[in-house]
């Protein structure tokens, strides 16, 4: 049951991140919405409230250390606890890596990981505090298989999945449960700033997920439990392939792994 329970979102103000926020805020929780646009986290919560929800906003960019620690302290004086924490900040960008820039390779990382890496360690003492003690982080398919023109994002993703694994087993004892969430390409804005030519949405618009569809699966695994989701499923199954005999998996697949 999630009703009354605290449930903190990173990268809140739009995609899965507002997805999930409506989702738990419909199931009773209070919901603390993260992210960097004021303007889109006041329409949320205010859409949230207004349909009965209990929602309160914080704006956060997550690179800044500083500010992680002070919205974190905020929450606490507010709140006391986190139940759950769902890090959900992130961005790619689809380009050659002999073309990126190092600037933009070291933003990445400092979103994608460091700013992950920051906001949990902010909320693990008041995760376990909590009564649900979950540690959400949403890496990516890509964190399991790399692909062209993805491979900086590839990489900051598998760094996630380490991370969150080797945080599972570290706190186990102490009750934390860590969920690692490894979607395929979904339907939102997140594609307008990997791909601005609109090309990969274009040739692989039919196997982009729905935003709803991947809340409503990340909410079951919180309620299950579970370690690791990887949707969808035949992009799971590849995965494991890719892990078990890479060079056959590339020598059929390679140009579906090139469509970037």
């Amino acid at each position: 049951m999630l009703k009354n329970r605290v449930v903190v979102i990173t990268g809140a103000s739009s995609g899965l991140g507002s997805e999930l926020a409506l989702l738990f805020a419909q199931k009773g929780a209070i919901v603390v919405l993260l992210a960097r646009n004021e303007k889109r986290l006041t329409e949320i919560k205010q859409q949230i409230n207004s349909e009965g929800g209990r929602a309160f906003s914080m704006t956060l960019d997550i690179t800044k250390s500083e500010a992680v620690s002070d919205v974190f302290r905020k929450i606490e004086d507010q709140f006391g606890i986190i139940d759950i924490c769902i890090n959900c900040a992130g961005y790619g960008q689809f380009q050659r890596f002999t073309e990126m820039t190092d600037q933009s390779i070291e933003h990445m990382f400092k979103v994608n990981v460091l700013g992950l890496i920051a906001c949990s360690k902010a909320a693990l003492p008041l995760l376990l505090k909590g009564e649900r003690k979950q540690l959400v982080n949403i890496a990516s398919m890509a964190g399991k298989v790399t692909t062209p023109k993805s491979i900086v994002y590839g990489a900051t993703k598998h760094a996630v999945i380490g991370f969150s694994d080797g945080l599972r087993m570290e706190l186990e004892n102490e009750g934390l449960r860590v969920l690692v969430v490894n979607p395929g390409p979904i339907r939102t804005p997140f594609l307008n700033i990997a791909d601005p030519s609109g090309h990969y949405v274009e040739s692989a618009g039919r196997f982009l997920l729905e935003p709803h569809h991947v809340a409503e699966r990340v909410f079951n695994a919180i309620e299950r439990n579970k370690r690791e989701l990887n949707l969808p499923w035949y992009m799971a199954i590849g995965a494991k392939l890719f892990q078990i005999t890479p060079g056959i998996f590339v020598k059929f697949f390679g140009a579906f792994l090139k469509m970037k």
